[in-house]
């Protein structure tokens, strides 16, 4: 079953006021789950044996879709749609196509996806019709072997195909790659040549410290300042005021011409100009990706048919927005900084 956008009619309770947080950064960039559900298990974001909410914690789509609109209506500009895995959410193309009409009013900026890629092939075109023009797909190894170690339950090759049928239908694809100690730290350079030798740019991620997944994660963590150091004895890296919006900081490459971003909420603070917030799949407001305090909006949703409890919720939250997160990888502390899996949250 699939669902309509709401009739364009007039809200008396919407509210022109934009999201600016206390330290006066103005909030334009939303990333929403709509699952928290996965046909992967990597090894740094899930437990083997995860336990996944029922549905009716779960927004409706057409909750979502209410949700993405009322902070677009509020001056968000960029939406990114994550899980789990949002593609195997059973009818989430019609999102999607829903969505595109603030796109078609130019109230909004772009749609964006982050994809383990394992659909993408049978969902590429339909994603271009509904007006996504940019994906990032997760590709931590090209080693078959290792990729299913680190997945679990992936298929390289089946997100291999994903890429080149995205690639087909003419959307950007940006590569993300979780650099972890002791698995694939040397194969940096090959995920380069791979990425840029198909037009497409690589950003490298520090392990991040969210969720129980049945291991240390002091194991895996690689910090980005090394592995930068280490690219430098064979890459020349010149660095670019290059944006997109998220939290990478990019360089292009000199040798190959393509771009190189890094996240590294571990070895660099990336707070300062923090412009997004998130929403898990049940409806909670984070407003920082590293912290526990969180506001529910499913309540108000759920409430009144208007936005008007919502938009006093949202706007109660940005107002706690922090200067920053409280990651910190600590071989003392025996537990993730924050409890939640990255799978609940999106990533």
């Amino acid at each position: 079953m699939t669902f309509s956008p709401p009739p364009q009619t007039s809200d008396k309770s919407a509210s022109p006021s934009e999201l600016i947080d206390p330290f006066g950064r103005h909030v334009s960039y939303l990333r929403v789950s709509v699952t928290d559900r996965c046909d992967f298990r990597c090894v740094y974001c899930m437990s083997e044996h995860m336990s996944f909410l029922p549905k009716k914690d779960l927004l409706t789509l057409e909750e979502l879709d209410r949700l993405c609109s009322a902070f677009i209506s509020k001056g968000v500009r960029k939406l990114r749609i994550t899980g789990g895995e949002p593609l195997v959410r059973k009818n989430i193309l019609s999102l999607f196509k829903s969505l595109s009409r603030h796109l078609e009013t130019g109230r909004l900026e772009e749609v964006t996806l982050t994809t383990n890629g394992s659909q993408l092939a049978k969902f590429a075109g339909d994603l271009r019709a509904a007006g996504v023009r940019r994906i990032n797909v997760s590709v931590d190894t090209l080693d078959p072997v290792k990729f299913k170690a680190i997945t679990r339950w992936g298929d390289l090759g089946n997100v291999l195909d994903g890429i080149k049928a995205a690639q087909r239908e003419g959307l950007a694809i940006k590569i993300n790659a979780v650099a972890l100690k002791d698995v694939n730290e040397h194969e940096i350079d090959d995920l380069i040549r791979f990425a840029h030798g198909e037009g497409h740019d690589l950003t490298l991620i520090e392990t991040m410290p969210l969720g129980d997944i049945e291991g240390d994660r002091t194991d895996q963590y690689l910090p980005l300042s090394v592995v930068r150091a280490r690219l430098l004895d064979k890459w020349t890296l010149e660095d670019i005021p290059f944006r997109t919006g998220g939290p990478a900081r990019y360089v292009t490459v000199r040798e190959t011409g393509g771009r190189l971003g890094f996240i590294t909420p571990l070895t660099h603070n990336f707070c300062e100009s923090c412009n997004r917030v998130r929403v898990t799949c049940t409806g909670t407001l984070f407003m920082c990706l590293g912290q526990e305090d969180a506001a529910d909006l499913r309540a108000p949703l759920r409430a009144s048919p208007d936005n008007g409890l919502l938009f006093e919720a949202i706007d109660e939250a940005i107002l706690r927005k922090p200067k920053g997160h409280d990651f910190v990888i600590d071989r003392r502390a025996q537990k993730p900084a924050v409890g939640r899996h990255m799978s609940m949250t999106g990533g």
